[in-house]
């Protein structure tokens, strides 16, 4: 990130620990820095398989903080031919406002390494969910998508200019009533305007092998572990909670 959108950012977003309820109501803004797991906030997701597509079981002994200020994702094998991914997902949903990320997405074909927006039937609501997916097949591309009460096919990919998987950078989304915005590093890179999701959803980031999609993100060759890095990750809502 430059030093002038660097400056940007921090006088946007401001500068707030992820400590308390009323800091967070205070300065409208959430904040972690990923330097341990918050259980007030995030869910290790473990024990089931999402099925169709995701050929791994989550595990929450996956997400890992090692003491580095990283939220680490692993995919690992627990024996030949089966795998094991991570999800790290909040507790509460939110809707409206800018959700940004800081990581570094695994490489590698036949995986994909993520930070969406999402609710749907599991949760008794429509499908809603706004993506930010990187596909390890090739990390100078992330993949762009929406769906709105289960409609998706709004799939943007874009160049990006630099590996992912080797430096960290930023990555987040603006979302409003009637449209989404994507940046990169705070640069706006693609703006939806067309059948807007509007149902609040749960912040989710996770790490899988794909089956059946070969198309989309190459075969899987079984390399294990492989792992994804998130850094920081903060959200501003339209209007700060009580308003």
């Amino acid at each position: 990130m430059s030093a002038a959108v660097a400056a940007l950012s921090a006088a946007v977003w401001g500068i707030w620990a992820f400590t308390s309820a009323s800091s967070s109501e205070e300065a409208g803004i959430i904040k972690d820095n990923f330097t341990t797991f918050n259980t007030e906030f995030w869910k290790k997701t473990d024990g089931y398989s999402n099925g169709d597509m995701f050929n791994c079981t989550w595990r929450g002994d996956n997400v890992s903080f090692a003491g580095d200020d990283l939220l680490t994702l692993s995919l690992t094998s627990p024996s030949p031919g089966e795998y094991d991914g991570a999800e790290y997902r909040s507790l509460d949903k939110y809707s409206y406002g800018r959700y940004e990320i800081r990581m570094k997405p695994a490489a590698n074909p036949g995986v994909v390494s993520s930070f969406f927006t999402y609710t749907g039937p599991s949760e008794g609501e429509p499908w809603d969910e706004i993506d930010i997916e990187f596909l390890g097949k090739n990390t100078r591309q992330v993949q762009l998508n929406y769906f709105t009460d289960g409609a998706g096919g709004h799939e943007q990919v874009i160049d990006l200019g630099f590996d992912a998987s080797q430096e960290f950078h930023w990555y987040g989304f603006d979302w409003k009533r009637d449209s989404i915005t994507w940046y990169i590093d705070g640069r706006p890179v693609h703006t939806a305007t067309e059948n807007i999701p509007s149902t609040a959803g749960r912040i989710m980031m996770n790490l899988w092998n794909g089956t059946g999609v070969d198309s989309w993100l190459e075969p899987f060759d079984g390399k294990v572990p492989l792992h994804a890095y998130y850094d920081q990750f903060r959200y501003t809502p339209d209007q700060a909670p009580g308003e």
